[in-house]
């Protein structure tokens, strides 16, 4: 290169003299006439294809030529054409010596030719959709950089040399510079797209870094400040971030791999091999596998980040290296200025750069974790709907919501901090090398301690990690679990006054769960480093001399080492909690699938449904609940499955929707299926939306199945018609009216086979029979399809075309119900003594009779709307039923048939009352100590490093400093009062955290269950759930950690400040401003964030709740094949979710870039005063001061960090603290009371003008009951759906308090009394039987009041002593989660089990043989009849023959008592008692 500069005429490419060793330095003509002018040019030709390949493979449409494209396109040809005429210029003028003129002629050619290249570039983005390009932007930037020496030299130079050049360099920089500035700018969006839409999903950032600090966040951080944000604020998500991409290509892998698992699997099961180490080898490799396929599907993206950090590290490295020299500056006296003010410019610079790296790798990490996180969800979710019984036995939906809420937040923070574990150890090794450079073999102290903190912090992580892994989750998971049962059994809590020993069974958990915490923040405060290094050093030589260059070098490198050395242990606690997850997850995602052969659908010659010689089983090693099944199912008949509880009819339902496990035989089920199961699911959703199951709607269809539902009457009662939302599990409808909605849901799908699970059951016995006339019986809407009906009716069963009887899983007799008849066998003997001749005859003759129109219309007048009319589908009343016209609908009000209350986000700044709130729960007296031991321990920080400074400042005399051993030991006095002090300070923080989660979490939980009824109506549970995992979890960890990090960093601020102004006093201008910005861009991020943050747990509730719906629901999913439509709803949440997500970290970013730009200002002020300074200023405070405000940044970044967590987290106080402003139920118990301990004592009830009302605003549910009822009297209530039966039983437990009137027992008005001081002294056996996860006797005694003897008792009497005494465990069996491993029957049994212990004087039945047998029926109507002989009975009947022979039946018609007598009164008054006991067959 000498040689061709020499060729031109010019001096050699560098020169020392002239660049360093001068007091002007200047780069030489040769070096400013090629490497200049070619160092963008090169740049541009080798990116080139790579970009060019980038923009091929993402087209996002064609953008329109636009006046600033055409500009730009303008500048460019104007900047080629200057470079060409130059050259023609030089060829001109210089001809004749043309070899001696090389260099000028090929550098404008080769800058012409790159300046074109950049034009076809813009053409090319321009043709691609990209509306801005960080790629030309750099290259100008280069471009501009690179002409700013040769600027200098033109300008020194004057228009001497030669004037055209002069004003053609100029001219050509101006350009260069307008094209700089032009690139700043985002063209037009593609055509056919919104800005809206392009900048919400952030695919073009015009800013000079597609890092974080993007227009777009800027204008969301104004905007956030200016008004709080809503959700219609935020972008859209970028299509690569969305659940769909990346789930469509991630589901195919995970499917592979599972493949991969389930094959290594087998091929290991050896026969000696032990079941256990088979099982921990499948978790390992499962967890493992996850890991893979994850890893590549987001690691190309995660390398980009990893890249940056590692060009982070090296910047961060060469900041104490250009340090050494600032201080060697500071010594020599000689030295010129300009060089001071050189490294000044260069630390500025590498902490810029370094920040800039630091927070595109965040940027990116975070994006990944937020990718992850996506993709684990979408995986759950997926596997929740294909999971089989058995897998889903062992997981409940509290472990799997848990799944999706701490396990994947643990995998975002192990992408953040999965560097950190491979990293830190380089990074300490390279600040020990530099350390050993400057302080020789005393740096080996600094080695020794590291080593010897290594495996202590190693020890220490992994303490912690089994503590918050095995120990923390394991309770936590407990917690959430059992938290998710209370909530789905609530009114049962409330019922039996149980919620003391479910609050005690909770409270037992969070106790070990904070223990495990508390112990875990113990062991998290450990560390000093330099001490021992200084020390060692001075003591190894006296000749040793310390001076600013060695000490605060070191210094720096020590502060760099700090991270490294904090974040390792942190790292590897993260990696270690990641594993743990990924192995949750793995087992989860890896669990045993339904098979897709289970079921298959061959075409069949006249027969829908045809099982084989089969045998099922629940699970793939378990007993079989079904032997030898042969069915054969003709097209278009009617079959009937009978049998006792427990026999396996459900069993032989899923088994023909492939649900369980076929050892067996073949299952072949024709064309599509709809499915009623025996207990109705039903979806947080309206009505219409429950029935129509995500297909059209088909209005003339859609009336015809509510009329033959027999839902018409209870969409006049409800609010809002078919329009009105159903609360979680369809909390506020009846059983009835819960089992006729999900038949409904089955019969407007029109499928092929219809699988009914006895939905008969649940309703009374004339809307029982109107349905099956209507819908299921031979003249029903179902008449042509196959139906499958699983019964205990036996007035149906005549007018089926086969009967199979089932006896402990196996079909004992078939037929038709005349065949089973004339064979005599165990069915007609059971028809003999259940079905009087009377009975059988009027249910032949009901299959043929209809009422006349009178009489029909008669009763429309009578019942109102509580009730339909029996004629044919088309009969002409059915007119009178025209459903609203599409205008009618859209007139109900939005909010009538609204229940559930939306989690909804609060506005602006988090309140002061909040950390008020918190602190109070701490209080003071803890506080201000805090306080002042970190002013202590910040004071012995300034101390310690002052003192440091002027013993570096101190005199060298005879080779040697004075006094060293004093200085020493001041030194390490001060070096260890602050390490004590770290300790103390953050022991005490943690501490008072758990004291303040404690009470939180204690007031939560005392709210919630105070609450009455009417609010878990309105209130999801997955907001409930958030509350107790989510929140809670924030309130543990998130916010003692922010305070901690905030305050030690604010009185780090403080240090820091102070020192840079003893150095430099001048330091306060410019400190002040830059503080007064500081705040400034502070608090309009904090808003902001804060906001955002809070619209991210408010959509992270609908995520819980679907999938826990979804969990319980899947059976139904599956059958009806609506999978793909709820994948897409869990999608479009997760979605949202991430839509307020995503803006939260890029606003940090913005602020992080923003503010660390601040603290870079600090370090240039520092050093550029110090070097003004010079002469007065001695090397050891400008040290000092350089030293600290290199830390600035750091510092500032932290606490914004920590502030913003702590404003962030705070919000979880608040969202705690909701629930403690609702409306609660009266107290428990009465303190003073002077209630008998034998109340009540004779059992009567007393009724006086009672009205009660569900929510304010609805009309009254009971008008004015006015009633007596005496002591062991036996008391029927009758009426149709939504009359008031169930109202009734609500008010004598004040489920719901009354609107007027009173209630006695025995004498004493309950409203004078406690809530459990009622509740445990009467008792219900509900309608829906709900049962516990924990052992079978904590369900009959959660008090542990009883004896076993007691409670063998209680089972013997409810015919349960058998089927208990067979079990394993005996009464210690386990119940799965609802009690599903019981059936329906049994968990109704166990329900009257728990009565017969408690043996009160009052027991209320709230239809609670529906789900039995009628020989089960008997049983238990006779079990009652003795057992509560001397008791009062109230039963809530749909079976009238139950009460047939009770002294009183109320006959109830919308909230009135319409008739009350004895039944045999009543029938001979032929009333309303009468038609309801004609149309059950029984006079």
């Amino acid at each position: 290169m000498d040689a061709f500069c020499r060729l031109s005429g010019l001096d050699p490419l560098w020169d020392w003299n002239r660049t360093w060793y001068t007091a002007n330095p200047d780069l030489t003509q040769c070096f400013q006439n090629t490497v200049l002018v070619w160092v963008p040019c090169i740049y541009l030709w080798l990116l080139a294809p790579f970009y060019c390949l980038h923009l091929y493979c993402h087209d996002r449409g064609r953008i329109q030529m636009s006046c600033l494209c055409s500009s730009k396109m303008v500048l460019g040809f104007l900047l080629a054409s200057f470079g060409f005429v130059e050259f023609f210029y030089i060829l001109l003028e210089r001809s004749q010596e043309i070899h001696q003129h090389m260099v000028f002629l090929l550098s404008p050619i080769i800058r012409s030719m790159t300046v074109i290249l950049a034009l076809c570039i813009i053409q090319l983005e321009r043709m691609r959709g990209c509306r801005s390009s960080v790629f030309l932007f750099l290259f100008w930037v280069l471009a501009v950089v690179c002409s700013l020496v040769p600027l200098r030299a033109k300008i020194q130079l004057g228009f001497a040399s030669d004037i055209v050049r002069y004003l053609a360099f100029f001219s050509y920089f101006t350009i260069q510079l307008a094209q700089l500035f032009l690139c700043c700018f985002a063209d037009q969006p593609p055509v056919g797209k919104t800005v809206l839409e392009k900048v919400g999903r952030g695919e073009c950032i015009p800013l000079p870094s597609k890092t974080s600090i993007t227009r777009d966040s800027k204008m969301l951080v104004v905007k956030g400040y200016r008004t709080p944000l809503a959700a219609e604020d935020l972008w859209t998500l970028r299509k690569e971030d969305t659940s769909q991409q990346i789930l469509s290509e991630l589901h195919q892998d995970w499917t592979a791999e599972c493949a991969k698992i389930q094959k290594t699997n087998r091929h290991r099961e050896t026969k000696h091999q032990a079941q256990l180490l088979r099982k921990l080898q499948k978790e390992q490799s499962s967890g493992f596998f996850l890991l893979r396929a994850l890893a590549r599907k987001f690691g190309p993206y995660f390398l980009t980040g990893t890249l940056c950090i590692i060009l982070h590290d090296c910047f961060m490295f060469a900041i104490p290296q250009v340090l050494s020299l600032l201080l060697a500056f500071m010594r020599d006296e000689d030295a010129p200025l300009w060089k001071g003010y050189f490294y000044a410019t260069l630390m500025f610079l590498l902490s810029c750069l370094q920040s800039l790296f630091n927070h595109q790798y965040m940027y990116t990490c975070f994006t990944v974790g937020m990718r992850v996180k996506t993709a684990v969800m979408g995986l759950v979710y997926r596997k929740s709907l294909v999971i089989n019984s058995a897998a889903r036995r062992t997981c409940t939906v509290g472990e799997i919501v848990n799944l999706v809420s701490a396990d994947t937040q643990k995998l975002m923070d192990f992408v953040v901090y999965f560097n950190a574990v491979w990293l830190a150890p380089i990074e300490i090794v390279l600040c020990l090398f530099f350390l050993w450079q400057h302080l020789g073999p005393s740096a080996l102290a600094g080695i020794a301690t590291v080593i010897l903190i290594f495996p202590l912090n190693g020890f220490i992580a992994k303490k912690r990690s089994k503590l918050q892994v095995t120990i923390q989750m394991k309770f936590m998971d407990g917690r959430i679990r059992l938290m998710n049962e209370i909530l789905n059994g609530i009114k049962i809590l409330k019922f039996y006054a149980w919620e003391k020993a479910f609050l005690e069974q909770v409270l037992g958990y969070r106790e070990k769960e904070l223990e495990a915490l508390k112990k875990s923040q113990i062991l998290y405060s450990i560390s000093i480093i330099s001490f021992a290094m200084f020390g060692v050093y001075v003591m190894l030589d006296d000749r040793n001399v310390l001076d600013a260059q060695k000490v605060f070098v070191s210094m720096a490198l020590i502060n760099i080492l700090k991270t490294p050395l904090s974040q390792l242990p942190f790292a590897i606690s993260t990696s270690m909690q990641a594993m743990v997850s990924l192995r949750r997850l793995g087992k989860y995602l890896c669990s045993e699938e339904l098979k897709v052969d289970n079921v298959s659908k061959s075409p069949l010659n006249g027969e829908d449904v045809v099982i084989d010689n089969g045998t099922f089983s629940w699970s793939a090693d378990g007993p079989p609940c079904l032997k030898r099944i042969n069915i054969h199912v003709p097209r278009g008949s009617l079959v009937a499955v009978v049998g006792h509880v427990g026999s396996g009819k459900s069993s032989l339902l899923s088994a023909m929707l492939g649900e369980t496990e076929k050892r067996s035989g073949r299952v072949v089920v024709k064309g599509s299926v709809a499915y009623v199961p025996q207990q109705a699911w039903i979806q947080n959703a309206t009505v219409q939306d429950n029935v129509i199951f995500g297909r059209e709607k088909l209005k003339t269809w859609y009336h015809r199945v509510l009329e033959a539902c027999a839902l018409l009457p209870d969409l006049d009662i409800l609010p809002a018609g078919d329009a009105t939302e159903i609360g979680e599990k369809g909390l506020n409808l009846s059983g009835g009216q819960k089992q006729r909605v999900s038949l409904a849901r089955a019969v407007y799908r029109t499928a092929d086979v219809y699988l009914l699970d006895d939905p008969l059951s649940a309703v009374d016995a004339h809307v029982g029979q109107h349905i099956f006339d209507k819908v299921i019986g031979p003249k029903g809407v179902l008449r042509d399809k196959t139906r499958i009906l699983v019964t205990h009716g036996m007035s149906f069963l005549p007018q089926a075309d086969l009967i199979l009887v089932m006896v402990d899983g196996a079909i004992t007799e078939s037929g038709s119900y005349q065949e089973l008849l004339s064979r005599h066998g165990a069915f007609a003997d059971f028809i003999h003594t259940f079905a009087s001749t009377e009975r059988k005859e009027s249910a032949i003759q009901r299959g043929e009779e209809t009422l006349s129109a009178r009489n029909g219309f008669f009763i429309t007048l009578t019942f109102g709307s509580s009730t339909f009319s029996r004629g044919d589908t088309n009969n002409s009343n059915l007119q009178n039923m025209e459903p609203m016209s599409e205008a009618d609908q859209e007139q109900v009000p939005e909010d009538l048939g609204k229940l559930t209350v939306v989690d909804k986000a609060r506005t602006g700044r988090v309140k002061l009352e909040m950390y008020k709130k918190y602190f109070k729960t701490i209080s003071l007296a803890i506080i201000i100590p805090i306080v002042f031991l970190y002013a202590f321990q910040q004071g012995a920080s300034l101390t310690y490093n002052y003192w440091l400074s002027m013993w570096a400042d101190d005199p060298v005399v005879n080779g040697t400093q004075l006094d060293t051993d004093l200085k020493l030991t001041v030194f390490g006095a001060l070096g260890f009062a602050q390490g004590i002090a770290i300790f103390g300070t953050t022991v005490a923080i943690s501490l008072c955290g758990i004291i303040a989660s404690r009470h939180l979490h204690m007031d939560l939980l005392n709210n919630v269950l105070h609450s009455p009824m009417s609010f878990f109506e309105c209130t999801p549970s997955g907001n409930l759930l958030n509350r107790f995992a989510k929140e809670i979890d924030a309130i543990d960890c998130m916010v003692p950690d922010g305070l901690k990090m905030m305050l030690s960093y604010v009185f780090k601020l403080m240090e820091v400040c102070i020192i840079v102004m003893m150095a430099t006093p001048f330091a306060a201008v410019i400190i002040l401003p830059l503080a007064f910005l500081y705040a400034f861009v502070q608090s309009f991020y904090v808003a902001t964030s804060c906001q955002l943050r809070r619209l991210e747990a408010v959509s992270r509730s609908p995520i819980y709740t679907h999938f826990n719906e979804t969990v319980q629901g899947a059976g139904v999913i599956r059958a009806f094949g609506e999978q793909s439509r709820f994948i897409l709803q869990a999608n479009k949440r997760v979605d949202c979710n991430q839509t307020s997500y995503f803006p939260r970290f890029v606003a940090t970013r913005w602020l992080a870039v923003n503010l660390e730009f601040v603290g870079n200002v600090v370090v240039l002020a520092a050093a550029i005063l110090s070097v003004i300074g010079k002469n007065t200023l001695s090397p050891g405070i400008v040290g000092l001061a350089v030293s600290h405000s290199l830390q600035v940044t750091g510092i500032l970044s932290w606490i914004v960090r920590s502030w913003t967590d702590v404003e962030n987290n705070i919000v979880s106080v608040e969202r705690v603290s909701e629930y403690g402003e609702t409306a609660k139920e009266a107290s428990w118990s009465i303190e003073g009371s002077s209630l008998p301990l034998a109340w009540p004592q004779r059992g009567t009830i007393e009724f006086q003008d009672y009205g009660l009302q569900y929510r304010k605003g609805l009309e009254l549910a009971l008008k004015g009951i006015t009633l007596h009822i005496h002591e062991k009297e036996k008391v029927g209530i009758v009426g149709r759906t939504g009359a008031g039966k169930s109202s009734l039983a609500l008010g004598i437990f004040r489920i719901l308090e009354a609107a007027k009137g009173k209630i006695f027992v025995d004498g004493i008005n309950i409203e004078d009394i406690g809530l459990h001081d009622l509740r445990s002294r009467i008792t219900i056996i509900p309608q829906d039987p709900v049962l516990f996860s924990g052992s079978l006797r904590m369900n009959l005694d959660p008090f542990d009041t009883y004896t076993d003897e007691e409670v063998w008792s209680s089972l013997e009497l409810a015919h349960l002593k058998n089927f208990v005494s067979n079990l394993p465990d005996k009464l210690n069996h386990e119940c799965s989660e609802g009690g599903e491993n019981l059936s329906l029957g049994q968990r109704q049994l166990v329900c009257l089990a728990r009565a017969l212990l408690r043996k009160t004087k009052i027991l209320v039945l709230d239809e609670a043989t529906a789900a039995v047998d009628l020989e089960t029926d008997t049983l238990i109507q006779s079990t009652i009849r003795t057992q509560f002989e001397d008791c009062t009975v109230l039963t809530i009947a749909h079976r009238l023959n139950t009460i047939m022979d009770y002294t009183r039946v109320i006959v109830m018609d919308r909230g009135h008592i319409s008739e009350m007598d004895s039944p045999a009164n009543l029938i001979a008054q032929r009333g309303q008692f009468y038609r309801m006991c004609r149309e059950a067959g029984l006079v």
